[in-house]
Protein backbone atom coordinates (compact mmCIF):
# COMPACT_ATOMS: atom_id res chain seq x y z
CA UNK A 1 0.00 0.00 0.00
CA UNK A 2 1.42 3.22 -0.59
CA UNK A 3 1.25 5.92 1.67
CA UNK A 4 0.09 9.31 0.37
CA UNK A 5 -0.33 12.77 1.86
CA UNK A 6 -3.05 14.30 3.73
CA UNK A 7 -5.63 16.25 1.79
CA UNK A 8 -4.10 15.38 -1.66
CA UNK A 9 -5.16 12.90 -4.73
CA UNK A 10 -2.42 10.88 -3.26
CA UNK A 11 -3.89 10.90 0.50
CA UNK A 12 -4.64 7.15 2.24
CA UNK A 13 -8.20 8.17 3.95
CA UNK A 14 -9.18 6.19 6.96
CA UNK A 15 -12.30 6.62 8.85
CA UNK A 16 -12.25 5.67 12.75
CA UNK A 17 -15.78 4.89 13.82
CA UNK A 18 -15.45 5.54 17.17
CA UNK A 19 -12.82 7.70 18.70
CA UNK A 20 -12.41 7.73 22.48
CA UNK A 21 -9.40 7.07 24.17
CA UNK A 22 -8.23 4.21 21.88
CA UNK A 23 -9.08 5.46 18.63
CA UNK A 24 -7.33 8.60 20.06
CA UNK A 25 -3.91 6.57 20.06
CA UNK A 26 -4.67 4.89 16.43
CA UNK A 27 -5.41 8.73 15.10
CA UNK A 28 -1.99 9.78 16.36
CA UNK A 29 -0.32 6.24 15.41
CA UNK A 30 -1.85 7.01 11.87
CA UNK A 31 -0.48 10.21 11.37
CA UNK A 32 3.06 9.99 12.10
CA UNK A 33 2.25 7.66 9.03
CA UNK A 34 1.23 10.32 6.86
CA UNK A 35 -2.17 9.14 6.78
CA UNK A 36 -5.54 11.57 6.48
CA UNK A 37 -7.15 10.59 9.33
CA UNK A 38 -11.64 11.34 9.58
CA UNK A 39 -12.64 11.32 13.16
CA UNK A 40 -16.46 9.80 13.93
CA UNK A 41 -17.95 9.37 17.21
CA UNK A 42 -21.50 10.05 18.50
CA UNK A 43 -20.73 13.22 20.44
CA UNK A 44 -19.20 16.55 19.48
CA UNK A 45 -15.45 16.96 21.05
CA UNK A 46 -14.59 13.55 21.52
CA UNK A 47 -10.69 12.24 22.31
CA UNK A 48 -10.22 11.21 19.02
CA UNK A 49 -11.43 14.24 17.24
CA UNK A 50 -9.42 16.27 18.63
CA UNK A 51 -6.29 14.69 16.89
CA UNK A 52 -7.91 14.02 13.46
CA UNK A 53 -7.47 16.05 10.18
CA UNK A 54 -11.75 16.00 10.15
CA UNK A 55 -14.52 15.00 12.26
CA UNK A 56 -18.11 14.08 11.95
CA UNK A 57 -20.40 13.13 15.01
CA UNK A 58 -23.43 11.22 14.00
CA UNK A 59 -25.54 7.63 15.67
CA UNK A 60 -23.20 5.08 14.21
CA UNK A 61 -26.41 2.40 14.31
CA UNK A 62 -28.13 4.53 12.50
CA UNK A 63 -27.24 2.52 8.96
CA UNK A 64 -28.71 5.30 6.88
CA UNK A 65 -26.79 8.07 8.24
CA UNK A 66 -23.55 5.56 8.30
CA UNK A 67 -24.22 4.80 4.71
CA UNK A 68 -24.49 8.47 3.76
CA UNK A 69 -21.26 9.63 5.52
CA UNK A 70 -18.58 6.97 4.00
CA UNK A 71 -20.74 8.14 0.98
CA UNK A 72 -19.18 11.51 1.12
CA UNK A 73 -16.20 10.52 2.35
CA UNK A 74 -14.94 7.98 0.54
CA UNK A 75 -12.22 6.60 3.00
CA UNK A 76 -9.96 3.17 2.06
CA UNK A 77 -10.63 1.87 5.20
CA UNK A 78 -12.69 1.91 7.63
CA UNK A 79 -11.56 0.80 11.03
CA UNK A 80 -14.46 0.04 13.43
CA UNK A 81 -13.34 1.20 17.16
CA UNK A 82 -16.63 0.28 18.91
CA UNK A 83 -19.22 -2.38 19.19
CA UNK A 84 -22.33 -0.10 18.59
CA UNK A 85 -22.30 0.36 14.85
CA UNK A 86 -24.74 -1.01 11.80
CA UNK A 87 -22.67 -3.67 10.73
CA UNK A 88 -25.02 -4.44 8.18
CA UNK A 89 -23.76 -1.50 6.05
CA UNK A 90 -20.02 -2.34 6.85
CA UNK A 91 -20.94 -5.94 5.27
CA UNK A 92 -22.44 -4.14 1.94
CA UNK A 93 -19.68 -1.54 1.93
CA UNK A 94 -17.24 -3.87 1.83
CA UNK A 95 -19.03 -6.63 -0.65
CA UNK A 96 -19.11 -3.61 -3.04
CA UNK A 97 -15.67 -2.89 -2.76
CA UNK A 98 -16.91 0.89 -1.72
CA UNK A 99 -13.77 0.46 1.06
CA UNK A 100 -11.75 -2.27 2.94
CA UNK A 101 -13.62 -2.60 6.55
CA UNK A 102 -10.78 -3.81 9.61
CA UNK A 103 -10.18 -7.03 10.48
CA UNK A 104 -13.22 -7.56 7.82
CA UNK A 105 -17.14 -6.51 8.44
CA UNK A 106 -18.06 -9.96 9.18
CA UNK A 107 -15.71 -10.07 12.14
CA UNK A 108 -17.24 -6.67 13.44
CA UNK A 109 -20.69 -8.08 12.85
CA UNK A 110 -19.93 -11.63 14.80
CA UNK A 111 -18.03 -9.61 17.41
CA UNK A 112 -21.02 -7.23 18.13
CA UNK A 113 -22.43 -9.07 20.18
CA UNK A 114 -21.90 -11.85 22.60
CA UNK A 115 -23.60 -13.93 21.26
CA UNK A 116 -22.55 -14.15 17.95
CA UNK A 117 -18.95 -14.35 18.93
CA UNK A 118 -19.25 -17.04 21.95
CA UNK A 119 -21.21 -19.27 19.55
CA UNK A 120 -18.58 -19.38 17.08
CA UNK A 121 -15.79 -19.81 19.57
CA UNK A 122 -17.72 -22.79 21.33
CA UNK A 123 -19.71 -24.20 18.86
CA UNK A 124 -17.98 -23.71 16.01
CA UNK A 125 -14.19 -24.03 16.63
CA UNK A 126 -14.91 -25.76 19.80
CA UNK A 127 -13.13 -23.85 22.21
CA UNK A 128 -13.07 -24.64 25.87
CA UNK A 129 -15.61 -21.99 27.66
CA UNK A 130 -17.84 -21.24 30.64
CA UNK A 131 -21.28 -22.59 30.32
CA UNK A 132 -23.64 -20.24 29.15
CA UNK A 133 -27.34 -19.45 27.81
CA UNK A 134 -28.90 -16.49 26.21
CA UNK A 135 -32.58 -15.68 27.38
CA UNK A 136 -34.82 -12.36 25.99
CA UNK A 137 -36.64 -12.49 28.79
CA UNK A 138 -36.55 -12.56 33.06
CA UNK A 139 -38.54 -16.16 33.06
CA UNK A 140 -36.18 -17.48 30.56
CA UNK A 141 -33.36 -16.17 32.86
CA UNK A 142 -34.43 -18.02 35.60
CA UNK A 143 -34.65 -21.23 33.25
CA UNK A 144 -31.70 -20.80 31.77
CA UNK A 145 -29.46 -20.61 35.13
CA UNK A 146 -31.61 -23.38 36.59
CA UNK A 147 -31.08 -25.36 33.72
CA UNK A 148 -27.17 -25.77 34.02
CA UNK A 149 -25.86 -22.52 34.27
CA UNK A 150 -26.38 -22.51 38.16
CA UNK A 151 -25.06 -20.23 41.01
CA UNK A 152 -23.15 -18.05 41.28
CA UNK A 153 -22.75 -16.87 37.63
CA UNK A 154 -22.54 -13.47 35.52
CA UNK A 155 -25.35 -11.91 33.93
CA UNK A 156 -24.62 -9.57 30.72
CA UNK A 157 -26.57 -8.08 28.39
CA UNK A 158 -25.20 -9.37 25.16
CA UNK A 159 -24.64 -6.01 23.44
CA UNK A 160 -22.91 -3.64 26.29
CA UNK A 161 -19.31 -2.63 26.91
CA UNK A 162 -16.99 -1.75 29.80
CA UNK A 163 -18.73 -3.91 31.85
CA UNK A 164 -22.05 -1.62 31.71
CA UNK A 165 -25.28 -3.66 32.85
CA UNK A 166 -23.20 -6.33 34.01
CA UNK A 167 -24.38 -8.13 37.48
CA UNK A 168 -22.72 -11.57 39.58
CA UNK A 169 -25.47 -13.46 41.44
CA UNK A 170 -25.54 -15.80 43.93
CA UNK A 171 -29.14 -17.36 44.81
CA UNK A 172 -32.38 -17.02 42.58
CA UNK A 173 -33.34 -13.91 44.78
CA UNK A 174 -30.94 -11.55 42.92
CA UNK A 175 -32.26 -12.73 39.17
CA UNK A 176 -34.75 -9.94 38.60
CA UNK A 177 -32.24 -6.84 40.07
CA UNK A 178 -29.52 -8.84 37.53
CA UNK A 179 -32.20 -8.61 34.84
CA UNK A 180 -33.65 -4.76 34.96
CA UNK A 181 -29.76 -3.98 35.46
CA UNK A 182 -28.88 -5.95 32.39
CA UNK A 183 -31.63 -3.95 30.46
CA UNK A 184 -30.83 -0.41 31.59
CA UNK A 185 -26.78 -1.18 30.65
CA UNK A 186 -27.48 -2.83 27.20
CA UNK A 187 -26.75 -1.02 23.94
CA UNK A 188 -30.25 -1.68 22.98
CA UNK A 189 -33.50 -1.30 24.78
CA UNK A 190 -34.88 -4.87 25.19
CA UNK A 191 -31.47 -6.58 24.61
CA UNK A 192 -30.99 -10.84 25.15
CA UNK A 193 -28.70 -10.83 28.05
CA UNK A 194 -26.39 -13.85 28.43
CA UNK A 195 -25.85 -15.92 31.68
CA UNK A 196 -22.58 -17.35 32.00
CA UNK A 197 -21.28 -20.02 34.49
CA UNK A 198 -18.82 -18.14 37.04
CA UNK A 199 -15.32 -19.71 36.24
CA UNK A 200 -13.15 -19.85 39.39
CA UNK A 201 -9.83 -19.06 37.68
CA UNK A 202 -6.50 -17.89 38.88
CA UNK A 203 -6.09 -14.84 36.63
CA UNK A 204 -7.58 -13.52 33.66
CA UNK A 205 -5.42 -12.00 30.43
CA UNK A 206 -5.80 -9.89 27.43
CA UNK A 207 -3.58 -11.77 24.66
CA UNK A 208 -3.00 -8.85 22.43
CA UNK A 209 -3.22 -11.08 18.93
CA UNK A 210 -1.72 -9.34 15.68
CA UNK A 211 -2.50 -10.37 12.00
CA UNK A 212 0.22 -8.21 9.93
CA UNK A 213 1.71 -8.59 6.69
CA UNK A 214 5.27 -10.60 6.73
CA UNK A 215 8.35 -10.24 4.49
CA UNK A 216 6.48 -13.29 2.47
CA UNK A 217 3.77 -11.28 1.32
CA UNK A 218 1.80 -13.54 3.40
CA UNK A 219 -0.04 -12.13 6.77
CA UNK A 220 1.13 -13.52 9.91
CA UNK A 221 -0.23 -14.25 13.73
CA UNK A 222 2.39 -12.76 16.25
CA UNK A 223 1.26 -12.61 19.64
CA UNK A 224 2.36 -9.71 22.41
CA UNK A 225 3.62 -11.12 26.24
CA UNK A 226 0.42 -11.18 27.68
CA UNK A 227 -1.64 -8.59 30.02
CA UNK A 228 -2.63 -9.21 33.62
CA UNK A 229 -5.45 -6.72 34.66
CA UNK A 230 -7.96 -6.37 37.06
CA UNK A 231 -11.33 -5.47 36.54
CA UNK A 232 -14.12 -3.60 39.01
CA UNK A 233 -18.05 -3.85 38.36
CA UNK A 234 -16.79 -5.11 34.86
CA UNK A 235 -14.22 -2.15 33.98
CA UNK A 236 -11.00 -2.77 34.35
CA UNK A 237 -9.23 -0.52 36.50
CA UNK A 238 -5.21 -1.72 36.59
CA UNK A 239 -3.02 -3.84 34.39
CA UNK A 240 0.47 -4.91 33.78
CA UNK A 241 2.39 -6.81 31.40
CA UNK A 242 3.69 -9.71 31.03
CA UNK A 243 1.62 -11.84 33.12
CA UNK A 244 3.29 -14.44 34.71
CA UNK A 245 1.74 -18.17 33.69
CA UNK A 246 2.89 -21.51 32.82
CA UNK A 247 4.30 -22.35 29.90
CA UNK A 248 1.62 -24.64 28.89
CA UNK A 249 -1.25 -22.40 29.68
CA UNK A 250 0.72 -19.66 27.49
CA UNK A 251 0.96 -22.29 24.63
CA UNK A 252 -2.99 -22.78 24.81
CA UNK A 253 -3.98 -19.26 25.05
CA UNK A 254 -1.47 -18.92 21.85
CA UNK A 255 -3.10 -21.93 20.39
CA UNK A 256 -6.65 -20.33 21.17
CA UNK A 257 -6.20 -16.97 20.06
CA UNK A 258 -4.80 -18.32 16.83
CA UNK A 259 -7.79 -20.13 16.62
CA UNK A 260 -10.19 -17.05 16.58
CA UNK A 261 -8.39 -14.59 15.01
CA UNK A 262 -7.89 -17.02 11.94
CA UNK A 263 -11.59 -17.31 11.54
CA UNK A 264 -12.15 -13.83 11.91
CA UNK A 265 -9.31 -12.88 9.77
CA UNK A 266 -8.01 -9.48 7.90
CA UNK A 267 -4.73 -7.56 9.31
CA UNK A 268 -4.94 -6.04 12.87
CA UNK A 269 -4.93 -5.79 16.58
CA UNK A 270 -7.05 -8.28 18.35
CA UNK A 271 -7.54 -8.27 22.00
CA UNK A 272 -8.60 -11.83 23.22
CA UNK A 273 -10.05 -12.28 26.88
CA UNK A 274 -8.82 -15.62 28.50
CA UNK A 275 -9.46 -16.76 31.88
CA UNK A 276 -6.62 -19.12 33.43
CA UNK A 277 -6.51 -21.60 36.11
CA UNK A 278 -3.03 -23.57 36.42
CA UNK A 279 -2.62 -25.08 32.49
CA UNK A 280 -6.06 -24.61 32.17
CA UNK A 281 -7.54 -22.06 29.72
CA UNK A 282 -10.70 -20.50 28.69
CA UNK A 283 -11.72 -18.35 26.21
CA UNK A 284 -14.21 -15.40 27.31
CA UNK A 285 -14.55 -12.66 24.81
CA UNK A 286 -12.05 -11.29 21.55
CA UNK A 287 -12.51 -7.24 20.41
CA UNK A 288 -10.89 -6.99 16.79
CA UNK A 289 -9.20 -3.59 17.81
CA UNK A 290 -6.64 -2.47 20.42
CA UNK A 291 -8.15 -3.21 23.97
CA UNK A 292 -8.80 -0.85 26.96
CA UNK A 293 -6.03 -3.46 28.87
CA UNK A 294 -3.47 -2.94 26.70
CA UNK A 295 -2.87 0.89 27.11
CA UNK A 296 -0.35 -0.19 29.48
CA UNK A 297 1.74 -1.55 26.39
CA UNK A 298 2.51 2.40 25.09
CA UNK A 299 5.28 2.36 28.13
CA UNK A 300 5.51 -1.82 28.16
CA UNK A 301 6.19 -2.46 24.22
CA UNK A 302 8.97 -0.90 21.77
CA UNK A 303 5.52 -0.50 19.73
CA UNK A 304 2.43 -0.10 21.56
CA UNK A 305 -1.17 -1.58 20.14
CA UNK A 306 -2.20 1.33 18.58
CA UNK A 307 0.76 1.71 16.84
CA UNK A 308 0.62 -2.61 15.87
CA UNK A 309 -2.70 -1.66 14.93
CA UNK A 310 -1.50 1.33 12.61
CA UNK A 311 1.14 -0.81 10.62
CA UNK A 312 -1.06 -3.80 10.11
CA UNK A 313 -3.78 -1.80 8.96
CA UNK A 314 -1.53 -0.15 6.44
CA UNK A 315 0.77 -3.62 5.48
CA UNK A 316 3.97 -2.57 7.38
CA UNK A 317 6.58 -4.89 9.51
CA UNK A 318 5.73 -5.06 13.06
CA UNK A 319 7.64 -5.78 15.85
CA UNK A 320 5.69 -7.14 19.24
CA UNK A 321 8.82 -7.09 21.67
CA UNK A 322 8.79 -5.93 24.90
CA UNK A 323 10.98 -3.24 26.14
CA UNK A 324 10.24 -3.12 29.98
CA UNK A 325 7.47 -4.27 32.62
CA UNK A 326 4.84 -2.06 33.38
CA UNK A 327 1.67 -1.17 34.27
CA UNK A 328 -1.27 0.78 33.97
CA UNK A 329 -3.70 2.33 36.68
CA UNK A 330 -7.03 4.12 35.33
CA UNK A 331 -7.81 7.89 36.72
CA UNK A 332 -11.56 8.22 37.42
CA UNK A 333 -14.18 11.39 36.92
CA UNK A 334 -15.08 11.09 40.29
CA UNK A 335 -17.76 13.80 39.54
CA UNK A 336 -20.52 14.36 37.17
CA UNK A 337 -19.47 17.49 35.13
CA UNK A 338 -18.64 19.31 31.87
CA UNK A 339 -14.80 20.66 31.38
CA UNK A 340 -13.39 19.33 34.45
CA UNK A 341 -9.56 20.11 35.18
CA UNK A 342 -7.11 17.66 36.88
CA UNK A 343 -4.96 18.62 39.57
CA UNK A 344 -1.53 16.90 40.92
CA UNK A 345 0.19 15.98 37.53
CA UNK A 346 3.52 17.35 37.96
CA UNK A 347 3.37 15.42 41.67
CA UNK A 348 2.65 12.07 39.45
CA UNK A 349 5.03 12.62 36.95
CA UNK A 350 7.60 12.88 39.57
CA UNK A 351 7.49 9.50 40.53
CA UNK A 352 10.49 7.51 38.59
CA UNK A 353 9.57 5.86 35.34
CA UNK A 354 5.97 7.20 34.87
CA UNK A 355 3.69 8.64 32.40
CA UNK A 356 0.34 10.06 32.06
CA UNK A 357 -2.08 10.53 29.07
CA UNK A 358 -5.25 12.51 29.91
CA UNK A 359 -8.08 11.78 27.23
CA UNK A 360 -9.66 15.02 26.59
CA UNK A 361 -13.03 13.53 27.33
CA UNK A 362 -15.81 16.66 27.62
CA UNK A 363 -18.11 15.27 30.13
CA UNK A 364 -17.05 13.27 33.21
CA UNK A 365 -19.05 10.64 35.50
CA UNK A 366 -18.45 9.18 38.25
CA UNK A 367 -16.86 5.92 37.16
CA UNK A 368 -15.69 7.28 33.79
CA UNK A 369 -12.06 6.73 32.34
CA UNK A 370 -10.87 10.08 31.86
CA UNK A 371 -6.88 9.13 31.77
CA UNK A 372 -4.35 6.33 32.93
CA UNK A 373 -1.01 6.40 34.78
CA UNK A 374 1.83 4.05 33.03
CA UNK A 375 4.85 3.10 34.66
CA UNK A 376 7.76 0.84 34.39
CA UNK A 377 10.12 -1.00 36.74
CA UNK A 378 12.40 -3.75 36.97
CA UNK A 379 9.66 -6.02 37.53
CA UNK A 380 5.88 -5.84 37.21
CA UNK A 381 5.45 -5.79 40.80
CA UNK A 382 7.55 -2.07 41.06
CA UNK A 383 5.63 -1.01 38.12
CA UNK A 384 2.10 -1.72 39.60
CA UNK A 385 3.17 0.30 42.64
CA UNK A 386 4.45 3.21 40.83
CA UNK A 387 1.30 3.17 38.16
CA UNK A 388 -0.97 3.02 40.85
CA UNK A 389 0.79 5.75 43.03
CA UNK A 390 0.92 7.81 39.81
CA UNK A 391 -2.56 7.74 39.51
CA UNK A 392 -3.73 8.50 42.69
CA UNK A 393 -2.34 11.90 42.82
CA UNK A 394 -4.11 12.80 39.73
CA UNK A 395 -6.86 14.98 40.88
CA UNK A 396 -10.21 16.06 38.89
CA UNK A 397 -11.66 19.26 39.94
CA UNK A 398 -14.48 21.54 38.77
CA UNK A 399 -12.75 23.94 36.79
Amino acid sequence: MKLGTPFAPTATRVMLLGSGELGKEVIIAMQRLGVEVIAVDRYVNAPGHQVAHSAHVIDMADGPALRQLIEHVKPHIIVPEIEAIATDVLVDIEHAGTAEVIPTARAAKLTMNREGIRRLAAEELGLPTSRYGFADNLNELRMVIDGGIGYPCIIKPVMSSSGKGQSVINEPEEVEAAWKTAMSGGRVSGDRVIAEELIGFDFEITLLTVRAVAESGNIETYFCKPVGHIQEQGDYVESWQPQTMSDAALQRSQEIAGNVTDNLGGRGVFGVELFVKGDRVWFSEVSPRPHDTGMVTMVSQVQSEFELHARAILGLPVSVALRSPGASAVIYGGMEARGIAFEGAAQALRIPQTDLRLFGKPESFLRRRMGVALAYGDNVNEARSRAKLAASKVKPVKN
